[in-house]
C-alpha cells in the first residue's frame, strides 16, 4: 500500500533540511593547514646591493654610484691607483647616466634546494630616474647571518616609464623599481628537519584559546592523545611511531582535519581609505545615536566706501562678512540589547551617515561602554 501524500513530502522536507544543515555545517569548518603554520618553516628575506647598467641616461650621478662603478671594474682586474680613485669618485665629470646602483630583495622559500630559482625585485637605490631596460649585474644576496645563499642578475621587467622635456614631464607607475622572474639562484640550502625530537609545533595564525583548543580536540580524535594546547598561539602535536619516518605524510593527514576557528568580536576601521569591517560578534549594549552634521560657511565681500564730493573725507573699505550655519536634523536611533551586526547596519543606515562617519561613531560607542568588541586602526 502506497504511503500517503504528505507523509512523503514531510519525508522529503526533512531530508532537505538535513542536507542543507549538513552543507551550512560543513562550509563553516575551516582545515588546519589553512590556519596554522609549523614552526620552523619559514622564508627567509635576502637582501643584496648591486649594479644595473645598460639605462639610456636615466642612471644615478652619486657618489656611490662612481664608488660602485669603480668597484666593477676593479673586480675585473681594471685596478686604478689610490690617486685616481679618489679623483673619480668625487669628480662628476665620470659619467654614470648609464647605470645606478640598486637593492636587490628576494623570499627564499623553506624548502628551497641548491639550483631553485627565485624572482627578485630590484630598486633604485641612488638617484636614477628610471630602472626601464637595465641589466642587474650578478649580485649576491646575503641573509641576516650574512651569509651568501643566492645570486641574482639577469635583465629587469619595468611596469612603468617617465619621460620629461625641458617644459613637461611625464610617468606611469614607478619606473624606479623592477622585477626579474627567475633571477636568483639558489646556493645555500636551509632546510631545517621537522619531527626530529618526536613533535612538532602547529602555530595558530591568530592565536586564540578556543581555536587552539578546537585544533588539539580535532587530532584527538583521530590520533588518540597526540595533541596538547601549550598557549593560545601553539599545539604541540605527538608524531605517532608508525609516521616517524614519514613526517611530511602525517603533516599533510593532520591538515587535513577540520575545525569551526573562533572568531573575536573586532572592528577594523581604515581612516585614510573610510573602510570600516564590522565581525560577526560583535554586540551592543542598549544605546541612543544621534548623529548630524554642523555646517558653518563664511564669505568675506569687503565694499569700498567712497566720502562725499569736497568733504576733505578718505576712501575706506568697509567689511562684509556673510554667515550662514545649517545644521542636519537626523532622527534618534535606538540600539536594543545585544543588537548584531545586521540591527548596527539597519540603525546607521537610518542615520545616512557615511563610511567615513562610521569611525567617531565606533570611538564615541566603545568610550560610552556601549561596543563590546575589540577597535583595531589601521
Amino acid at each position: 500500500m502506497p504511503e500517503p501524500r504528505s507523509t512523503s513530502f514531510a519525508a522529503l522536507a526533512i531530508a532537505l533540511f538535513l542536507m542543507t544543515l549538513m552543507t551550512a555545517f560543513a562550509d563553516a569548518q575551516i582545515r588546519i593547514k589553512d590556519i596554522t603554520n609549523v614552526a620552523g618553516v619559514r622564508e627567509n628575506q635576502l637582501t643584496g646591493i648591486g649594479l644595473v647598467t645598460g639605462l639610456n641616461k636615466t642612471g644615478g650621478k652619486n657618489p656611490e654610484t662612481r664608488q660602485m662603478a669603480l668597484n666593477l671594474l676593479q673586480r675585473h682586474g681594471l685596478r686604478a691607483s689610490a690617486e685616481v680613485r679618489a679623483a673619480l669618485r668625487n669628480d662628476t665629470r665620470f659619467r654614470t647616466e648609464n647605470m645606478s646602483v640598486v637593492l636587490v630583495t628576494a623570499d627564499l622559500p623553506a624548502f628551497a634546494r641548491k639550483g631553485s630559482r627565485l624572482d627578485v625585485t630590484v630598486s633604485a637605490f641612488d638617484d636614477a630616474s628610471s630602472l626601464y631596460g637595465g641589466v642587474l649585474v650578478m649580485t649576491p644576496l646575503m641573509a641576516v647571518d650574512g651569509e651568501v645563499y643566492a645570486v641574482a642578475a639577469g635583465p629587469m621587467a619595468v611596469g612603468g616609464f617617465s619621460a620629461s622635456g625641458q617644459s613637461a614631464s611625464v610617468q606611469k607607475n614607478h619606473p624606479t623599481v623592477g622585477r626579474i622572474a627567475n633571477g636568483a639562484t639558489v646556493e645555500r640550502e636551509t632546510c631545517t628537519p621537522i619531527g626530529r625530537d618526536g613533535h612538532i609545533n602547529l602555530l595558530l595564525q591568530d592565536p586564540d584559546y578556543e581555536t587552539a583548543s578546537r585544533i588539539g580536540q580535532a587530532i584527538n580524535i583521530v590520533y588518540y592523545g597526540a595533541a596538547r594546547v601549550a598557549d593560545a598561539g601553539t599545539v604541540e602535536v605527538l608524531i605517532p611511531p608508525p609516521f616517524q619516518v614519514d613526517v611530511p605524510n602525517y603533516l599533510s593527514l593532520v591538515g587535513r582535519l577540520t575545525v569551526r576557528p573562533d572568531v573575536r568580536a573586532r572592528v577594523v576601521i581604515n581612516e585614510r581609505t573610510g573602510t570600516v569591517v564590522v565581525g560577526e560578534r560583535v554586540r551592543l549594549s542598549p544605546a541612543l545615536v544621534a548623529h548630524a552634521n554642523l555646517t558653518v560657511v563664511t564669505a568675506e565681500t569687503p565694499e569700498v566706501s567712497q566720502p562725499a564730493p569736497f568733504s576733505e573725507g578718505e576712501t575706506t573699505e568697509v567689511p562684509r562678512t556673510e554667515l550662514d550655519v545649517a545644521e542636519e536634523k537626523k532622527k534618534l536611533t535606538l540600539l536594543d540589547r545585544s543588537a548584531t551586526v545586521g540591527d548596527l547596519a539597519a540603525a546607521l543606515n537610518a542615520l545616512g551617515v557615511t563610511p567615513r562617519d562610521l569611525s567617531s561613531i565606533f570611538q564615541q560607542l566603545k568610550a560610552s561602554g556601549s561596543l563590546h568588541a575589540e577597535l583595531e586602526f589601521q
